[in-house]
């Protein structure tokens, strides 16, 4: 046996869990995809399982040995099919229940992050009764309005004038979650993978549209990635470390995405975690990860190591 099968064979049968029943089912299809031909490629014995609401009430994983789950938004990336993978007994990729749950929701993580010191924007919770005039006082214009547990900007808008507010907050009311308006931080946005529990080099967002909205992500080719950022080193590192803390504070494990903004003024605002990020050919998990000298197949196997959470668990 070669040694590249031999390192293969330890994962034992794979599950790449993709699909789900969220708004980002079309968006974990494809990282599925993309996970499940890279395991496949070297020689990892790997079996695509599209999770649907109906096959997820009676999943039976008997017979794989652990799963790579590539499951974004609700019910794949907020702890429920963790759950479900702890009472089976399966060891999975990335965060657990708490960490997922935490990470899937922008309200939790930023009540936990000023609990701990951590900045992120000010913001006002949105009822369905909500004063459009006190709001915009309070955060300002513009200002951007969020579903607290929403993925891939789905249910975003940037609001220009207080006349904007009420049809953002349908929009956003359309999401899972309650729903928030955020101060508009006005700079520069940088986003930091972590692999292993360890970062991947920075990568700074540029897009021509007014945010990094559902279209700059997947359709537009006008987004331009800089990896590394024109930054001095030690900012590098400070941008890192603070994502290595915000991961860490909210019990994120393995791998996971920390995006962050910069201001005018150099401070530094945390805007959200995912703790199953895209790995899509726009995703940029696999963009930071080139940058370091590190191919889309050995990012999966790093990835699927993070299965191996304990010294009993070391596969097949």
């Amino acid at each position: 046996m070669t040694r590249k099968a031999d390192k293969a064979r330890r994962y034992g049968r794979v599950a790449v869990l993709m699909g789900g029943w969220s708004g980002e089912r079309d968006i974990s299809l494809a990282s599925g995809r993309e996970v499940l031909q890279a395991l496949l490629r070297v020689g990892v014995d790997a079996v695509p399982i599209d999770l649907t609401m109906e096959r997820a009430r009676n999943l039976d994983l008997l017979g794989f040995d652990r799963a790579f789950i590539a499951l974004h938004g609700e019910g794949g990336e907020d702890g429920t099919i963790q759950g479900c993978l702890d009472i089976a007994g399966v060891p999975y990729t990335g965060s657990g229940v708490l960490g997922s749950a935490l990470g899937m929701d922008k309200l939790a993580c930023k009540r936990l992050w000023a609990g701990t010191n951590l900045a992120s924007a000010p913001y006002r919770l949105l009822a369905s009764d909500f004063d459009p005039d006190a709001v915009a006082e309070a955060l300002g214009l513009p200002l951007i309005v969020k579903p607290s547990r929403g993925g891939s900007s789905l249910g975003l808008t940037r609001v220009e004038n207080v006349g904007e507010l009420s049809d953002a907050y349908r929009r956003a009311s359309a999401h899972p979650g309650d729903v928030f308006a955020e101060q508009w931080i006005d700079g520069r946005e940088y986003t930091v993978a972590i692999v292993g529990n360890e970062p991947l080099p920075v990568i700074q967002i540029e897009t021509p549209g007014r945010f990094y909205d559902f279209h700059a992500k997947y359709e537009a080719d006008t987004t331009r990635y800089l990896c590394p950022p024109p930054l001095a080193s030690h900012a590098l590192i400070e941008l890192q470390t603070l994502a290595l803390s915000a991961f860490a504070a909210i019990d994120g494990y393995g791998w996971g995405r920390v995006d962050l903004l910069q201001d005018a003024h150099g401070e530094t605002y945390l805007i959200e975690v995912n703790t199953v990020p895209g790995m899509t050919d726009h995703s940029l998990v696999p963009k930071a990860a080139a940058q370091a000298g590190i191919g889309f197949d050995e990012l999966c196997l790093r990835i699927l190591d993070t299965s191996f959470r304990s010294a009993g668990d070391q596969g097949a």
